[in-house]
């Protein structure tokens, strides 16, 4: 997230990098935590930007802690329907010793609902790269771990997918781009992006 938090704060941003045990610890425990993180920050407005299970953990915290100040949210490559990889990944030992706890009510579902007052902006990536090239089973198209269907919800604001792999999410300038204006107006604006 460093990359993608420098690029926030050039923006205009006061940026924070939260940073969780995402194996050892269940979404809701790493929730748990990020209120605590929140708590601590001196401002009327509070926007989240997750990447992956991040988005995962931030709605553990809206339901769990709905107290929380104003913001938008930006997910990049969260699997907000069940994962299709961690799915596949948990019926072997090894699989699911590499998920943990995280698929503790998160990657193989049981997520909360997503709070409707709160704007919602998903990023997905299109670019086929890394794990979906070993592990069978992950809808096209996919940012390579995570499925552009499984990045969706209904109550999503808006919603647009660009050509980078899931760790290129965290990389590209130009979801970076979209993060900001996203987080400033509540929409997204690359024009050749496919919009929902």
């Amino acid at each position: 997230m460093s990359l993608l938090r420098l690029r926030l704060h050039g923006a205009g941003f006061d940026t924070r990098q939260f940073s969780y045990p995402a194996v050892r610890s269940s979404p809701r425990a790493n929730a748990m935590a990020l209120n605590a993180f929140i708590r601590d920050m001196r401002a009327e407005t509070v926007h989240l930007v997750g990447h992956s299970l991040g988005g995962i953990v931030i709605r553990h915290l809206l339901q769990d802690y709905s107290d929380q100040r104003a913001g938008r949210i930006v997910t990049l490559g969260t699997p907000h329907q069940a994962s299709s990889a961690a799915r596949t990944l948990s019926r072997w030992l090894p699989g699911r010793i590499a998920l943990g706890k995280s698929v503790h009510d998160g990657l193989l579902g049981g997520v909360p609902r997503w709070p409707a007052q709160r704007e919602l902006g998903c990023i997905a990536g299109t670019l086929r790269f890394g794990m979906g090239t070993i592990v069978p089973g992950i809808p096209r198209p996919s940012d390579g771990t995570v499925a552009v269907e499984e990045t969706q919800l209904p109550e999503m604001r808006d919603h647009i997918t660009l050509p980078v792999s899931h760790f290129g999410l965290l990389l590209s300038p130009r979801v970076a781009s979209e993060v900001v204006h996203f987080l400033k107006h509540g929409r997204f604006q690359h024009a050749g992006a496919t919009r929902r």
